[in-house]
């Protein structure tokens, strides 16, 4: 059971958040976005939120944690993020998902909806801006969905993509690295694409022992070969990789999903 003191000090903390959504004006559930509802699973439970546990977290009255499925926030924009998902406290909300059983932390994974909007929360703050597709989702209706609205964000430069920092250059391995551990999105021209052994090596440079690479397990090609790319062909263009940075030897991205991967401009 929570202590008055701990009770009183998240009532607190749910209030500030709240107050900083309203000073900037931020709302869900107004008019939609023109884009296919592709994250419409089956209905995984409901509940009230009663607070913003960090940038993608909620807690609902009942006392479960829900974690915002299909998106990460970058460190710098995470207060962003948050004042975002204070406008939620109060609210009832429904959540969506292929399965409802918790993490390790006993966190639920869900897309979140209000019961009167058509699209899901994350849809919204991909839309704004104020969150980045994590290319994790296996349904192709869902991801299609959250790339069309992180596109329209960064078309119109809204929110994080106004900043010029958000997406790494691969020809700064040392920038790259500032993201040990954390979600990122690189982008640059491609040198190379060669096998060693079971991983295939998407090279951004020459040099391996600093440079940035996306690494594809040989495992991963039926899903590239039924998606119709061939990780030859990223040679000689500008590519865009996100995922989670790593250190080997330089920087590395390993893709376990096709939607990690893309040719910048198709």
């Amino acid at each position: 059971m929570l202590r008055g003191s701990q009770r009183s000090e998240r009532s607190q903390a749910a209030r500030r958040f709240a107050a900083v959504a309203l000073l900037c004006g931020l709302s869900f559930g107004g008019a939609a976005p023109s884009i296919a509802a592709g994250c419409q699973f089956a209905i995984q439970g409901a509940g009230v939120v009663s607070a913003v546990i960090d940038a993608r977290t909620l807690r609902l009255d009942d006392g479960r944690d829900v974690r915002l499925a299909g998106v990460e926030v970058v460190a710098e924009d995470s207060h962003d993020s948050l004042a975002a998902l204070a406008a939620l406290i109060g609210r009832h909300v429904i959540l969506r998902g292929e399965r409802d059983d918790p993490d390790r932390y006993g966190r639920q994974s869900a897309f979140i909806y209000l019961d009167a909007s058509a699209s899901s929360v994350q849809s919204e703050l991909l839309g704004r801006g104020e969150a980045l597709a994590s290319a994790d989702v296996a349904d192709k209706a869902c991801a299609a969905e959250l790339a069309t609205a992180e596109a329209a964000a960064r078309q119109t430069r809204r929110g994080t993509w106004a900043s010029s920092v958000v997406v790494k250059n691969a020809d700064n391995p040392d920038d790259i690295l500032t993201r040990i551990g954390q979600f990122a999105v690189v982008e640059g021209k491609v040198l190379s694409v060669r096998q060693a052994g079971g991983t295939f090596y998407v090279n951004f440079g020459r040099r391996w022992t600093r440079d940035f690479a996306a690494t594809i397990s040989r495992r991963m090609m039926p899903s590239f070969e039924a998606a119709g790319v061939v990780p030859a062909s990223f040679e000689n263009r500008r590519v865009r990789v996100r995922g989670w940075v790593q250190r080997r030897g330089g920087p590395r991205i390993e893709v376990l999903r096709v939607g990690q991967i893309e040719v910048v401009g198709d």
